[in-house]
């Protein structure tokens, strides 16, 4: 069996192949050809929010983990075909939901200017969306995306795992390029939403040999995750939010960080280097500084292109 390196080693080649910063995108888009694109989709949001607070954190770790594929080509959003499983249906996104609000915004849309806007700016667009209405900062999303035509499960061993360690988050990021800042800023959307027990477990029990709780994280605030998930759990939806303000987008999640409160091992590590450290710092003393990072970060993040086409139906190909 390959390595997770000489595995890591080849998508690395394959990213380098099909992603590239999207020079083509830029802010009036759809200015002649859909005016009123943007407001579509934020109305859809709005709607969806307004009945279930966990929309808006389900739409941001939709985009963040369809840009870590292939980039931002909505891939994430296709469903699986005959023998072919897609990204949604890999392990690291069963957990994802939220798709409809997706699927609204392309119906009224195809309805106001048929063919025209990608699924992947939509996403992009309700990601956006999703921070504003979660009290977080806002701001113009470069457009012209095109929706890709390729969705692997086998490809969802690429994105980031809570078990990271710093080293492996800053190759993850670099590979699509991300810088440190951008890892920081970027690790900021964890003060929204919800983790499920799987995610920690192993940092709460049987740590190692010397430990039975991960040393990095606080023993008081291990314990309450023990209750919270408790051996031979049963709960099917057990776990914890990933901050004490779960559905407000601040920078709570820092200051946490600096008391051993990080839900993941990839949280924690932020701490373990000391530029990503310098900025934890930062961002912990600043939510001006943090909005301003997240929102360069994302930019950059939300422009990995890497699609073909303008799909009719955000889970199907043409």
């Amino acid at each position: 069996m390959a390595s997770f390196a000489v595995l890591f080693s080849h998508f690395a080649i394959l990213l380098l192949s099909v992603l590239s910063l999207g020079s083509s995108l830029s802010l009036d888009y759809y200015e002649k050809t859909c005016p009123g694109a943007d407001f579509i989709v934020t109305k859809a949001v709005r709607a969806a929010a307004y009945k279930d607070k966990t929309v808006p954190a389900a739409l941001l770790r939709m985009h963040f983990h369809d840009c870590f594929i292939r980039g931002c080509d909505a891939s994430i959003l296709l469903n699986s075909v005959g023998n072919n499983i897609a990204e949604k249906d890999g392990p690291p996104n069963l957990s994802l939901h939220s798709f409809f609000v997706i699927d609204n915004a392309k119906k009224e849309l195809e309805s106001y200017c048929p063919g025209v806007v990608s699924c992947a700016d939509i996403l992009a667009l309700a990601a956006r969306d999703a921070i504003v209405l979660s009290g977080g900062p806002t701001w113009d999303v470069p457009k012209g995306r095109k929706d890709g035509r390729i969705s692997k499960a086998s490809e969802t061993i690429q994105l980031p795992s809570p078990s990271f360690n710093i080293s492996q988050l800053q190759q993850s990021f670099s590979q699509r390029g991300l810088s440190l800042d951008d890892l920081v800023a970027l690790s900021g959307g964890h003060t929204l939403g919800f983790a499920h027990c799987s995610s920690f477990q192993g940092r709460i029990r049987n740590f190692s040999p010397a430990s039975n709780v991960d040393p990095e994280m606080n023993p008081s605030f291990a314990a309450s995750l023990r209750n919270m998930c408790p051996v031979n759990n049963k709960v099917k939806n057990a776990g914890s939010n990933m901050d004490t303000s779960p559905t407000t987008f601040d920078n709570n999640y820092y200051r946490l960080i600096l008391q051993k409160k990080g839900l993941f091992s990839s949280d924690q590590a932020l701490l373990n280097f000391p530029k990503t450290n310098n900025l934890v710092y930062k961002f912990a003393s600043s939510k001006e500084a943090f909005n301003r990072a997240f929102v360069n970060s994302m930019i950059k993040m939300s422009s990995i292109t890497g699609g073909q086409e303008i799909r009719k139906n955000c889970r199907a190909v043409n």
